[in-house]
């Protein structure tokens, strides 16, 4: 609600202070008293461009700040919140313009641009006067206008809710289908990367073990050589084999334990030792005999280790990273063929429009009730306001699906008797455009967010019996 308008240096009024109670307000003056100029100072701080000259001669600026409760205005405390503005119930709009034709606005104190002024603007307050601040002109005013009416804001909130998931995989379809290429060479180059790696068999701990695999092979005659040597001086005829050394040893000592028992176990364990010794040039015998035999598997193991290099080069990989990567290509193939092979993008397309135009049908085909109805009830008030043979229509145009529906409203009337039926911001004068916007809120009353209404020249052309109702 509109609860106090104070004016500075605007025309040609010096200051002027106004406060406004609940209810009705009538501001009543000759012609050229001003009554206008407060109407336009409040289209100015709701958000209107500014015209050169309205800044009162001898002026530096014209200042003109308006107070609004909007504690039950549930759009403008919404539209504050949005915007990060704070507001404890009062909301105060400022709109200063200096003598040179630039301005600032002002919400609660902070800095604002005049898109936000006028946004905020048409939640707080509608005036109605031939080009004035009106929102009733527009085609979305009507639209919602018509839905209060009919009580359908639920059901447009279903609808708004059915197109957004429609419209969201419409979106995904059409990307789908315009990278479809892009998806089926992305899926053969998986497919081949796969193909080439599972031959490798490759994991992290048999790649290292091969590469050991691989050394060993590599200095095959150098380790068969040592091995060899390693049995020569463990295990042979000559006297300086370790063998023969512990022969002597074990022998040395038996004679020795003759004479003192306590040395037995020396015995006992240079009999352990020539065991072990012995199972040592039997493992290194065998171990040679295999690098011997092994030129097979050498090749074998040059081979893989060759196939796994080339494939790591190829795919700029380390073998640290192999394992991981064939995992990412195994789920990306598995995604990119769900893709590819299953229309579940197409089902659940068709079953969201599906739902979307049994729903928007049903909308329609309740606006269209209410259309009628309300046309009716507007014309029938528009004879009691002395429009004789005035005659009001709610239309709905069909449009492409949106959010809202498929149609749009927009209000068309005639004022006199077989008039063509015009939309009603080309038909009707100041005055004239006054009755009608309160005709039409009068009778669609049942549910605005503009808690305030201005209507400008309402009694122009009336009087008597018309201009008691309409008071």
């Amino acid at each position: 609600m509109l609860e106090s308008l104070s004016i500075r240096n605007f025309v040609i009024v010096d200051h002027l202070e106004l406060n406004f109670d609940a209810g009705f307000t009538a501001l009543t003056g000759e012609t050229g008293a001003g009554k206008s100029i407060l109407i336009d100072a409040l289209s100015l701080v709701l958000g209107e461009r500014s015209e050169n000259g309205i800044v009162r001669n001898g002026c530096e600026k014209s200042e003109i700040a308006a107070t609004f409760v909007i504690s039950d205005n549930n759009s403008a405390v919404q539209w504050l919140n949005d915007n990060d503005i704070e507001t404890e119930g009062e909301l105060l709009l400022r709109r200063v313009i200096f003598a040179d034709g630039k301005s600032k606005s002002y919400i609660n104190g902070s800095h604002s641009t005049l898109n936000q002024l006028r946004e905020l603007g048409e939640l707080l307050v509608d005036i109605y006067s031939q080009n004035s601040h009106h929102s009733l002109l527009k085609s979305a005013t009507q639209r919602d206008i018509l839905d209060n009416y009919a009580h359908l804001k639920s059901k447009v909130t279903h609808v708004k809710g059915l197109y957004k998931r429609w419209h969201q995989l419409f979106l995904e379809h059409q990307n789908f289908e315009k990278n479809r290429e892009l998806y089926l060479m992305e899926l053969d180059d998986l497919v081949e990367k796969n193909t080439q790696y599972r031959p490798l068999e490759f994991s992290l701990e048999n790649w290292e073990s091969i590469q050991r695999q691989h050394k060993a092979l590599n200095n095959r005659t150098e380790l068969i050589m040592g091995a060899q040597k390693t049995i020569a001086i463990l295990d042979s005829e000559e006297p300086t084999s370790i063998s023969e050394q512990l022969s002597d040893l074990n022998s040395l000592l038996l004679n020795l334990v003759g004479l003192d028992e306590s040395l037995n176990k020396h015995v006992k364990t240079l009999e352990v030792a020539s065991l072990e010794l012995g199972e040592i040039g039997r493992e290194l015998n065998r171990y040679a005999q295999s690098l011997e035999d092994n030129y097979e598997l050498q090749k074998e193991v040059e081979n893989k280790i060759q196939l796994t290099f080339d494939f790591l080069r190829k795919y700029r990989l380390k073998p640290d990273e192999l394992e991981a990567a064939s995992q990412l290509w195994e789920e990306r193939i598995t995604l990119l063929s769900e893709m590819l092979g299953e229309s579940g993008i197409d089902d659940s397309l068709i079953n969201a429009k599906k739902d979307y135009d049994e729903s928007a049908l049903e909308l329609s085909i309740l606006r269209g009730s209410a259309a009628k109805k309300l046309s009716q009830e507007i014309t029938n008030k528009l004879k009691e306001l002395s429009f004789t043979h005035g005659q009001f229509v709610a239309n709905l145009k069909s449009t492409e699906a949106s959010q809202y529906g498929n149609e749009q409203a927009e209000f068309l009337i005639s004022t006199y008797l077989g008039g063509e039926l015009r939309p009603i911001q080309k038909v009707a004068s100041g005055g004239e455009l006054s009755r009608i916007s309160l005709a039409i809120r009068v009778c669609s009353m049942t549910d605005t967010d503009v808690p305030s209404m201005i209507f400008d020249e309402v009694d122009v052309g009336i009087g008597g019996g018309v201009a008691e109702i309409v008071g």
